[in-house]
């Protein structure tokens, strides 16, 4: 059973996987990112990770380059923002908004584990029963750790 005060602050992202019950692992944004995780004791949440090598646009600017650039940025970040609770070793995210419109509104279950070294594992079960079934995996330390 995880406190949620031990959540409280902080998490810098260390790595993102994707680990295929067929033994493949995928690593959606690469091996190299960037961003962290923060919740507050008022029960907020944000989520920012990206690529750490994300090109700046040189077509133009956020509202007026290439499309296949703003199509590149999409791909490179993933973020949100919304509510959180912990039940057990289980945190439940409700997202507010999402740079992925389809999450807004909806909730984001998964399993935690804090580690001695300050490492927290955030894990999802994904597509189980089909060939595509994975264990998603972020790790996130301890911001200053």
């Amino acid at each position: 059973m995880i406190d949620p005060k031990t959540l409280v602050g902080r998490w810098d992202i260390v790595a993102w996987e994707q680990l295929y019950d067929d033994g493949r692992k995928q690593l959606p944004l690469g091996e190299e990112l960037e961003g962290f995780l923060r919740y507050t004791e008022e029960g907020d949440l944000i989520v920012m990770i990206a690529r750490k090598d994300r090109k700046p646009f040189v077509t133009g600017g956020q509202w007026n380059a290439d499309d296949a650039e703003k199509a590149g940025a999409y791909s490179s970040m993933l973020s949100y923002a919304g509510r959180y609770e912990v039940q057990g070793d289980t945190v439940i995210h409700k997202v507010d908004i999402s740079l992925f419109p389809n999450w807004k509104g909806g909730e984001q279950k998964r399993q935690l584990e804090l580690k001695d070294d300050n490492t927290l594992a955030i894990k999802a079960r994904l597509e189980e029963g089909s060939p595509q079934a994975r264990t998603a995996q972020l790790l996130w330390r301890r911001h200053g750790s």
